[in-house]
């Protein structure tokens, strides 16, 4: 693993001169409902219209565009069930390199498809973080391809914290900014940029209250690098990496977080209020205001709506 190199606010504006024309400019969206039954002002940046439905295409772009011909020759290397995934297989083949995808056997078949429709070769393993990391292994020393993680990786955490650039960009008069916390780059990013632009806002993470053990760490400020995950939300099932979690002990206000019920009840009001389509692990944020009204209340929040990949053939309403 590279060293814990950490990073400020002027690498994430570094990163989004390289990936500015790669990346969609999502929007900002509000509702008057919702603003109404959760009696906050709150500015949704809706990166579930990002490509590959998810904030990750940003870190991989980033992660790419600081490749050198040589690297891109050999190509990448990931291992990933899910955004990291499709957002690495579609940043490779836009830069005309090769993406090697280690994903569980387990992996739900949408995100197979999605992950070679971008081109990608997969290699399937058992579903353990041993197995993945062995295979990933094998196919470093056979290709001499370039190892890019979904979160520990100064170049992706930069990549990840654009998207509160542009919130930002938009609305400078926010109170607090909210996105959910899984492996830490979309909180870290975000974090380092608006406290490196605008300390007086604070920054809050969102966590399934099944997969806790960032609040644990934040709450301990001792690393918990084990857990069982057990949510709905998917994609925030992985721990902190000591990068992330020091970015956040230091950046980072405070996490909250939701137990899967009201995670699912706001996943449908946001379907039925805004018209777009979200996944739980974007709906955690929306939980947590609803959880904690007293923090919220009369707030101007910029919640990062992390992605909109869900299995339509399986939702929980």
């Amino acid at each position: 693993m590279e060293g814990l190199t950490i990073p400020g606010s002027n690498d994430i504006i570094d990163a989004y001169s390289r990936i500015e024309g790669s990346v969609n400019r999502t929007p900002v969206l509000a509702s008057t409902q919702l603003n109404s039954i959760f009696g906050c002002d709150i500015r949704f940046k809706c990166e579930n219209f990002q490509k590959v439905g998810a904030f990750k295409f940003r870190g991989a772009t980033n992660a790419l565009a600081m490749l050198s011909a040589e690297e891109l020759s050999r190509g990448v290397v990931t291992h990933s069930s899910g955004n990291h995934a499709a957002a690495l297989s579609l940043a490779a083949g836009n830069r005309g390199s090769k993406a090697y995808i280690v994903m569980p056997d387990n992996s739900p078949a949408v995100k197979k498809a999605a992950v070679a429709g971008y081109g990608a070769e997969i290699s399937f393993c058992k579903p353990t973080l041993a197995a993945r990391e062995e295979a990933a292994q094998r196919i470093i020393d056979n290709t001499g391809a370039t190892f890019i993680h979904p979160y520990d990786n100064f170049n992706v955490i930069c990549g990840q914290g654009t998207a509160a650039l542009e919130l930002y960009e938009e609305h400078k008069d926010l109170d607090i900014v909210l996105c959910p916390v899984g492996g830490g780059g979309l909180l870290s990013g975000t974090a380092t940029y608006i406290k490196g632009v605008n300390p007086s806002i604070s920054v809050f993470a969102a966590e399934p209250a099944g997969a806790d053990d960032a609040f644990r760490s934040f709450k301990s400020g001792e690393f918990i690098s084990t857990h069982i995950p057990n949510t709905i939300a998917d994609g925030l099932l992985t721990t902190l990496s000591e990068r992330t979690f020091k970015i956040i002990s230091e950046k980072v206000d405070d996490i909250f977080t939701a137990d899967d019920a009201t995670i699912v009840e706001c996943m449908r009001l946001i379907w039925e209020r805004m018209k777009i389509i979200v996944e739980p692990s974007s709906a955690v944020t929306l939980a947590v205001i609803k959880l904690n009204p007293g923090i919220f209340r009369a707030k101007k929040v910029g919640v990062i709506l992390s992605g909109g990949n869900v299995d339509l053939g399986s939702l929980p309403f």
